[in-house]
């Protein structure tokens, strides 16, 4: 199993997810003799899993039933164990597109965090092409290094535990690309630049605060980057659904009332064909906003180095 190489059938030692519905799903590590719990009951890896095919639908001990998926970075994204805030597909869409990145390209990273970010530059990179990710935390840099190797990723990442603002990336002008999701990007603009190739490699920092935004503007204009633009990515919802609306009044029914002398108040044209045309209702499908929506989450910062 890997993230960038999809199997047909579920082996020992796999991480799959387990979809209960569009709401609920988890990831499990499939192993022999192991048993997962759900509300629908028990899932026992040695005769529902392993041998199955991915995306099959596997009965519970209760009767109930779950489909098993394979891993994806989009799926990953939604329920992967969290040890940082993470980014999620809105904001992670938009960085791999204005990176400009393709199979083969070089990416360096800061920090890794929880990897929902590595795991989709990883797969867009692929075959060919590289990660260099760099984690200050030494603790997150093991636990990252350990989920890549069993992800089946771990030759097209290289992962690296140091503070990116003292020590840089660890490579130098060979980068395609360079992203920065630390608390003060505005100190790595200077290695980064030096991990970037010599000419049109793309940056992108990505920070809550305005503040941080600004300082690392300045920091950019320093180095000579060009093409500075910060933006912010807001996703509003819709559900789709039917409703009904009474059919309006566009004046032809009121017309013909009054060429007619049609007196709507008079309790005997209540049953009239122009009574029920200004009563009747239709049905048809229409977009509405869901109440809640997900506000700011961060700014992203993009800039070409000259």
């Amino acid at each position: 199993m890997s993230f960038v190489e999809y199997g047909d059938t579920i082996k020992d030692g796999d991480t799959a997810i387990v979809f209960l519905g569009h709401e609920s799903m988890f990831p499990v590590k499939v192993q022999h003799g192991t048993v997962t719990q759900t509300k629908y009951g028990v899932i026992r890896h040695s005769t529902d899993l392993i041998g199955k095919k991915y995306g099959s639908k596997v009965t519970c001990s209760k009767g109930g039933w779950v489909f098993i998926l394979h891993p994806t970075p989009e799926l990953w994204t939604m329920n992967l164990p969290h040890r940082t805030q993470i980014l999620y597909s809105t904001d992670i869409s938009i960085i791999t597109m204005m990176l400009e990145l393709k199979p083969g390209s070089i990416v360096c990273e800061s920090g890794t965090g929880s990897g929902s970010l590595s795991h989709a530059l990883i797969r867009t990179v692929a075959p060919t092409g590289h990660l260099y990710t760099v984690e200050f935390h030494q603790q997150r840099a093991e636990k990252a290094r350990e989920e890549f190797r069993e992800h089946g990723v771990e030759h097209l990442v290289t992962v690296t535990n140091q503070d990116v603002c003292k020590n840089g990336f660890g490579v130098s002008n060979i980068a395609d690309a360079v992203f920065l999701d630390i608390p003060s990007p505005w100190e790595a603009i200077g290695h980064a630049k030096s991990a970037l190739k010599a000419e049109g490699g793309r940056i992108c920092s990505f920070s809550p605060c305005i503040e941080q935004v600004q300082r690392t503007c300045l920091a950019m204009e320093e180095y000579g980057f060009t093409e500075i633009n910060t933006l912010e990515i807001l996703l509003r919802v819709y559900n789709v659904r039917t409703i009904s609306l009474q059919i309006p009044d566009l004046g032809k029914a009121a017309e013909e009332n009054s060429s007619t002398g049609f007196d709507s108040s008079n309790p005997s044209n209540q049953g009239s064909p122009c009574a029920s045309l200004q009563q009747g209702t239709v049905q048809f499908k229409s977009g509405v906003p869901l109440r809640e929506m997900v506000g700011h989450t961060g700014y992203l910062t993009f800039a070409t180095k000259s």
